[in-house]
């Protein structure tokens, strides 16, 4: 068995699909770090912005919101634009993305029957964010967890109770919510 590969041959393979993939990954790394810019960058203007006038406690309450949505945003940027990057990269390995992205409807339906705890986490986490329940940095009362809100995702709520634990809450369970930071508005 002889092997005929010559380097014209390797070079044109090499300057072929590795040389886009890694161009594919390297425009999703700088795309990733725009959209983080952008998003950190609007929500500060949000953050600081007096858009109701009053007690300083709700410009306080406003900055919080804005950190939760930015970290939110930023995870699902990060997703989104890795979920693409990851296509054109299968794309450019050969693989056909017709099939996949026809079968993705079925797919979506079955995986959508099994993790109906993963959509009811980010339905719930959404509903969350929108409602204003708490924010980073609230003190809360969660289930059977009392403590400082350090991460606000679509599917998860990490709390760091007084010892230093850090508990990690699916949104879709949490029923009740104590939130301590929250002053009554009147």
């Amino acid at each position: 068995m002889e092997l005929d590969f010559s380097a014209k041959e390797a070079l044109d393979w090499f300057l072929g699909a590795p040389v886009r993939i890694l161009v594919i990954l390297f425009i999703a790394l700088v795309l990733q770090r725009v959209a983080s810019r952008a998003i950190m960058k609007a929500l500060s203007k949000v953050a600081d912005a007096d858009f109701i006038p009053g007690e300083r406690t709700q410009a306080t309450r406003q900055r919080e919101r804005a950190r939760t949505a930015a970290s939110v945003l930023k995870s699902s940027s990060k997703a989104l634009i890795g979920l693409i990057a990851g296509a054109m990269i299968l794309g450019e390995l050969g693989v056909d993305l017709g099939p996949l992205v026809a079968s993705a409807g079925v797919v979506g339906f079955a995986v959508g029957l099994g993790a109906q705890t993963i959509v009811r986490d980010v339905f719930s986490g959404i509903i969350m964010l929108v409602e204003d329940q708490y924010g980073v940095g609230d003190q809360v009362e969660v289930l059977d967890v009392k403590g400082k809100v350090e991460t606000v995702g679509l599917r998860i709520t990490t709390i760091r109770d007084r010892q230093g634990t850090l508990w990690y809450l699916r949104n879709g369970e949490i029923l009740k919510v104590g939130n301590k930071s929250q002053k009554a508005r009147g």
